[in-house]
């Protein structure tokens, strides 16, 4: 459901910057409000309570953004508020950012190892997802994971790459016993 509400509500702010070719002004924005609203808790706090009337939190709103981020943001802000989606606006604006940044030929991968990999070793799967992937240039974040054994696992969007040696393990594992079973 959480994922819906962020295409939903993401795709409607994309379409609006889109409208008014504004996409990278908003996103220098979303960016921005994003910092800002994992430094402040107390405000997220406040405007996710149950007990704050919504009208309260309308014009909290109102008052912390109007003036200082653009109508087009003030509006959507309200208009998440209101429909009580404000629990939702992190992985709202991610999707935004990430839908944005795609347009913009720049493409996120994950990558996970069993140990830390080199600046260099770095480098060559970029270099390598670059030439794979059509994009322009790419944002990876690296994890360890030492039950992979060796090899590593990628994530791209929804696709997943797994070259890991317990993955390999595991399939052979499969692969005899149902050779055993037959």
């Amino acid at each position: 459901m959480a994922k819906l509400i962020s295409k939903t509500y993401g795709d409607a702010l994309l379409e609006l910057a889109i409208e008014e070719n504004k996409a990278d002004e908003l996103l220098a924005e979303v960016t921005a409000l994003r910092q800002v609203l994992s430094e402040n808790q107390d405000f997220t706090r406040l405007i996710n309570n149950p007990r704050v009337d919504m009208e309260q939190k309308l014009e909290v709103v109102e008052s912390v953004f109007r003036g200082r981020a653009s109508d087009d943001l003030t509006g959507f802000l309200l208009t998440v508020v209101s429909k009580g989606r404000f629990a939702e606006i992190d992985s709202i604006l991610e999707y935004f950012t990430d839908e944005v940044e795609r347009l913009n030929g720049v493409g996120k991968a994950h990558v996970t190892t069993p140990i830390a990999l080199s600046g260099e070793e770095k480098k060559k799967v970029e270099d390598r997802l670059l030439a794979t992937t059509g994009f322009k240039s790419i944002k990876v974040s690296y994890d360890i994971d030492e039950s992979l054994i060796g090899g590593m696992q990628i994530r791209i969007g929804d696709r997943v790459v797994d070259s890991s040696i317990s993955t390999k393990i595991a399939k052979l594992k499969q692969s005899l016993m149902n050779t055993m079973l037959d």
